[in-house]
């Protein structure tokens, strides 16, 4: 038995995988498995390791913790390595309102511990998620979740005090399409929010709205700052908490520390994780210190939260961010993706004709298709006889897998989506765009 069949026996079957690799090495943009294939990772470990796999820096300043403290427990005492890591992270926070830090180990557990600190906060019990959100997969997340069903089918009963509305995404309204103005969109979504105040959990027992600001597994979609302004003043006059889900958007990813910096609105609540540490489990939130203090001492807390070693990775991650100039990086790559993207779907062929919409921020990318069989299908599904139709996305992904690339779909639309690390150098994203376009033409020829 080979280490991917031990695997695939031994390990959990509830773990959906994109590919049978087995990693063994990472550098930079391109991972190695035990066979010796080198890969070109476009996921970045879905948005983790956005300084590229085992950046020098990270690595050394993880190692050289790894030898002094690796487990300095946060209910016995204060890290040093914590509290080194919040000088560096208070500055690069998107507003100077969010004061105080609460570290925890994964992103789910970073929205958990948003919502105990609304709840708490406000004495009310309801939470508003968006239609298509993803805040992850243990019971309370789940139950927040409305990108895909799979993530609570079959695991019920699940959290209560969670409705959902409406974001401004034109593949989730009847009758609207790319070409539908933004601004019809951002108002349907705010009235919808409205209406579900009106009927479904008034102000009185909502604690707060949370949303990803880009929509990950929903689509990378990003928020319109129309529709965010519009969450905040809602939200401030109906005494309601906002909480900015920035576990995949955030840390640089799209061309800011932060999405909502683009708009200037104001969190409440933040939450981050994923990139923060570049591959080392680390996550939390940052609020205001009069919020945290409504919270009893021993309310939060957790055996491995805001582990040393992770906290060390932090801090160098964030110098990194500094002193290579990663945000400048993402511009110029973020410029010469979409421009590739772009001119492939005005190029009149097949394959580009297939790209329905391509949106996003900094090295956020969705490209999402036009499926000639769905549409085909079309004519049919007001009657219920549509069927269902295969993605392409999920083909185009595969097809770059056997070209040596990752590469990952999203979403129950057909959508890809582009995550490569942040360092990713110029030839590395032609490369990529390369394999994209090769595999795109050899899905496209077989319909």
């Amino acid at each position: 038995m080979d280490t991917a069949q031990y695997g695939e026996t031994h390990i959990a079957k509830g773990i959906g995988r994109l590919t049978k690799h087995v990693f063994d090495e990472g550098q930079g943009s391109y991972i190695t498995t035990d066979k010796g294939v080198k890969l070109l990772d476009l996921t970045s470990g879905i948005g983790v390791v956005n300084l590229g796999h085992c950046h020098p820096k990270v690595s050394a300043a993880a190692a050289k913790q790894c030898s002094k403290i690796t487990h300095a427990q946060v209910n016995l005492g204060f890290s040093s390595a914590q509290i080194a890591l919040i000088k560096e992270l208070l500055p690069i926070l998107p507003d100077p309102s969010l004061d105080t830090i609460f570290f925890w180990n994964s992103g789910a557990e970073a929205v958990e511990a948003s919502v105990k600190l609304a709840r708490a906060a406000t004495k009310k019990p309801n939470i508003i998620v968006m239609q298509g959100s993803y805040h992850g997969r243990t019971n309370a997340t789940a139950s927040m979740t409305r990108s895909k069903t799979i993530y609570g089918e079959g695991h019920g009963p699940m959290m209560g005090g969670v409705f959902t509305t409406a974001f401004p995404y034109y593949s989730q309204f009847y009758g609207a399409t790319v070409d539908t103005p933004t601004e019809e969109l951002v108002n349907h979504a705010l009235l919808q929010l409205k209406l579900t105040l009106q009927q479904s959990t008034s102000p009185s027992d909502t604690a707060a709205i949370i949303l990803e600001p880009v929509l990950g597994e929903g689509g990378y979609v990003p928020a319109l700052p129309a529709f965010l302004h519009g969450l905040r003043k809602i939200c401030d006059e109906n005494n309601i908490l906002l909480i900015i889900d920035e576990v995949q958007s955030g840390m640089g990813r799209t061309g800011h520390y932060w999405f909502i910096e683009e708009s200037g609105v104001r969190p409440d609540i933040l939450v981050f994780a994923k990139g923060i540490a570049n591959g080392f489990p680390l996550s939390g939130i940052a609020s205001s210190k009069a919020l945290m203090d409504l919270q009893k001492p021993g309310s939060m807390g957790g055996t491995y939260a805001g582990n040393a070693v992770a906290c060390a990775a932090a801090k160098a991650t964030i110098e990194v961010f500094r002193e290579e100039k990663v945000l400048e990086n993402v511009a110029a790559r973020s410029k010469e993706l979409f421009s590739f993207l772009k001119d492939l779907k005005a190029s009149g062929t097949k394959a580009g004709n297939l790209i329905e919409d391509i949106r996003g921020r900094g090295l956020m990318v969705g490209v999402q298709f036009a499926n000639p069989a769905l549409q085909k299908d079309s004519d049919n599904a007001a009657a219920g006889n549509a069927k269902a139709q295969p993605q392409l996305a999920p083909k185009i992904v595969q097809e770059c897998v056997k070209r040596d690339m990752l590469l990952l779909s999203t979403s129950v639309f057909d959508v890809l989506r582009f995550i490569p690390p942040l360092t990713i150098s110029q030839e590395e994203l032609k490369q990529a765009c390369g394999i994209f376009k090769e595999a795109l033409e050899v899905v496209a020829k077989d319909l």
